[in-house]
């Protein structure tokens, strides 16, 4: 009997911590998928050059470090890379709670940067954020996508504050220098070219009309001369009945 009491007490303890297991992991806060950090890197490997700074961003749940990434690669974080002397980040810390508890989901998000920017500079780079719908319920609905677009968009916000310089618009370079004209030619034809097709033209209908007139007067021929030799028989015949 206590035997089968320690059996339904251990199965009941391990149905108790699968329980509390999948409440757990429904906080766990989401990184970026590996498509949105690598365009990500992208387009910032392109800000860092041109404008001379990093940018890079975080995801925290609630403190614990759970992405980064940067101009320098995916899990790179600038603030602590040698690589980059001038940085700014966005952080992004999130907390989800569980479905017992009474408290709500949040989002503490801000812009952190090297010792030459500025509490002021940085602040209004995190306000920034909202012009492009990136506050604190679109970090709670999705905070990977969420992060990434964040980080995406500094390079913008820093020229704004002034911090950088704008990044240059890419433009394409001509493919080669490009070909000479062809020689003018002589102005005489340029002027007169519609006057000379024009008689090139009725010299071409006169030439159809005039075979066409041949072709008909041949068949002309052709059909007369039978008619004629019918109609000299004819009146041989009727010299001879009268002799």
């Amino acid at each position: 009997m206590l035997g089968g009491l320690g059996v339904v007490a251990v199965i009941g303890l391990c149905a108790l911590a699968g329980v509390f297991g999948a409440s757990d992991s429904g906080t766990d806060v989401p990184a970026p998928v590996t498509d949105e950090r690598a365009a990500t890197v992208s387009i910032l490997q392109r800000a860092a050059d041109s404008q001379g700074i990093c940018y890079g961003w975080k995801l925290l749940d609630w403190t614990n470090p759970t992405d980064a990434g940067s101009n320098l690669g995916e899990g790179v974080a600038v603030n602590t890379d040698p690589r980059c002397p001038r940085y700014v980040e966005v952080v992004a810390n999130i907390r989800y709670t569980s479905e017992s508890s009474e408290a709500s989901d949040s989002a503490e998000i801000h812009v952190e940067g090297s010792s030459d920017f500025g509490d002021a500079d940085l602040s209004a780079m995190a306000s920034g954020l909202a012009r492009f719908g990136l506050d604190e319920d679109a970090f709670i609905d999705d905070p990977g996508w969420a992060v990434t677009r964040a980080a995406t968009t500094l390079p913008l916000l820093a020229a704004e504050a002034g911090l950088v310089e704008p990044a240059p618009t890419p433009t394409a370079a001509p493919a080669g220098s490009p070909s000479p004209l062809p020689a003018a030619g002589n102005d005489f034809w340029r002027d007169r070219w519609g006057g000379l097709l024009a008689a090139v033209g009725l010299f071409l209908l006169a030439a159809l009309l005039v075979a066409v007139g041949v072709v008909q007067r041949r068949r002309q021929r052709r059909v007369a001369v039978p008619a004629q030799r019918a109609g000299a028989s004819t009146a041989q015949s009727r010299t001879r009945e009268k002799a």
